[in-house]
């Protein structure tokens, strides 16, 4: 790591936070669900529910986009790519979106696992467990974050935890030969996880800003200090966090781009992906891979993201080429938060407070989807799965639902219950077999063990353990 981006100190460093006071600001999630508009009614008639053709293929034809790969990577601000959108341009989105869900769907929510807060698989079997195999990546190196931040519901302990100190949040992978000859250049990925329950931790943001870099050379470039602190949050007494999460996703970054480009002289782009808070780390991680790394190609393509720092953090990522695209559902809470100029009362110095959006914004909306119940739902309306679903109907802002979207929608109910019921997709269907639990050779129902492979590497030689798989 550079050492200009600000970082938490050893655990010897300690400090007292207050208790977050949000009728400080005069903002909370009541006052903010009063901005929130939430009304869905379709702008066009349902599709007849019997339409869906369930031995039709989820997925399209992969085409060379070779040609084409500095556009998803903003060259032209995503100008003539969004409205309407292109189908090219749609299938990667779903590509990191995708990635992003695997961070969800490999996560271990069980608070009865020995393993709570780590993923299921090792790197070599994310992919091939997840279905995204077909993608033609693999993972490198895992990336993990300390739990005793700003998030508690967000970063999860089991009641006999394997890390009393850190959670898995995502991923490093790289492009295969194939895929790299397909999009142009060989494209390192960061996916980094959010959280799927805007309730569980918008109220515990503390909306202060803090400045990013120990000398900002008077940019004054200030952040959320919760975003901030899980991103580079290390303990010396931790297994997975000698180093934090900003080290060891900047180390293996580097490490890729030594071995592809300086080695083997290849075009190389970075494009960094996540889902509500997973998406504000993906803004810190880009803003320190583009001062690290000046004239790397760096994209961030986010879903569901919340506001990040302020109006000089949202110019200095121009400055430095960060390109951004950022998918926003009209009915999510999420990127209302924190707030903007438009919750501020006359007393607050909007200098201080004034949090603002970075890059382009792809607008969606539930009400255009027929298979979308319309109601409100908190959670439903956050779901990276309902973003998924969106983008794959999206043709422009003024269209109706795509007809012939493939993605399965019944993946929209993994973990809520948002499509309508005369499809009789159960909601949150996706759940592990007898809830983890397992007979044992005695007849006995016991909790469920982890193949070897899987369980979590272990400090060794003082030095964290992430998988590394060496050569990619």
């Amino acid at each position: 790591m550079n050492g200009r981006l600000l970082g938490l100190h050893s655990v010897n460093d300690t400090r007292t936070i207050e208790p977050h006071n949000h009728n400080k600001h005069n903002y909370s999630l009541a006052k903010l669900l009063t901005h929130l508009d939430f009304k869905t009614q379709p702008s066009h008639t349902y599709l007849e529910i019997h339409t869906i053709k369930t031995s039709t293929p989820t997925t399209s034809p992969k085409e060379d986009i070779s040609t084409k790969w500095r556009e998803i990577h903003g060259s032209t601000d995503y100008e003539n790519l969004l409205e309407p959108l292109q189908p090219w341009v749609r299938r990667e989105i779903v590509k990191y979106g995708e990635f992003a869900q695997a961070t969800y769907d490999a996560f271990d929510f069980d608070a009865f696992s020995n393993y709570c807060g780590s993923c299921k698989y090792n790197p070599h079997k994310l992919f091939g467990m997840l279905g995204l195999s077909r993608n033609g990546y693999k993972v490198t190196n895992y990336i993990y974050a300390m739990t005793h931040v700003d998030f508690p519901s967000w970063l999860l302990k089991s009641h006999c935890s394997w890390s009393k100190d850190s959670n898995w949040m995502g991923y490093v992978a790289v492009s295969d030969d194939d895929e790299t000859r397909r999009i142009g250049r060989r494209d390192i990925v960061v996916a980094w996880r959010g959280t799927q329950t805007p309730s569980e931790w918008v109220e515990d943001v503390k909306f202060k800003l803090k400045p990013i870099d120990k000398d900002d050379d008077g940019d004054q470039v200030k952040v959320e200090q919760g975003f901030l602190e899980v991103y580079t949050s290390k303990s010396e007494v931790t297994k997975f966090n000698k180093s934090s999460a900003a080290e060891q996703v900047m180390n293996e970054v580097k490490r890729l781009i030594h071995l592809h480009k300086d080695k083997n002289g290849e075009e190389v782009s970075l494009t960094i992906t996540g889902h509500s808070l997973g998406a504000a780390i993906a803004l810190l991680n880009a803003y320190e891979a583009a001062v690290t790394l000046p004239g790397l190609p760096i994209s961030v393509i986010s879903f569901a993201g919340p506001r990040v720092g302020n109006i000089a953090f949202r110019d200095k990522l121009n400055r430095l080429g960060v390109k951004v695209l950022r998918m926003v559902g009209k009915q999510d809470v999420v990127p209302k938060v924190p707030p903007g100029i438009e919750y501020l009362d006359e007393h607050v110095d909007p200098l201080d407070m004034v949090y603002t959006h970075v890059g382009t914004e792809l607008k969606l909306d539930v009400g255009t989807s027929p298979y979308l119940k319309h109601k409100f739902d908190l959670g439903g309306f956050h779901s990276l799965e309902t973003y998924l679903h969106l983008i794959d109907g999206f043709l422009s802002s003024n269209s109706p639902f795509r007809e012939n979207a493939r993605r399965d929608v019944a993946l929209v109910n993994k973990g809520s219950g948002m499509l309508v019921d005369d499809l009789r997709i159960p909601e949150s269907w996706n759940q592990d077999l007898n809830k983890g639990l397992q007979l044992n050779s005695y007849g006995r129902w016991v909790v469920a063990s982890r193949e070897p492979e899987d369980i979590p590497p272990y400090l060794i030689n003082d030095a964290i353990t992430i998988h590394n798989l060496g050569s990619a």
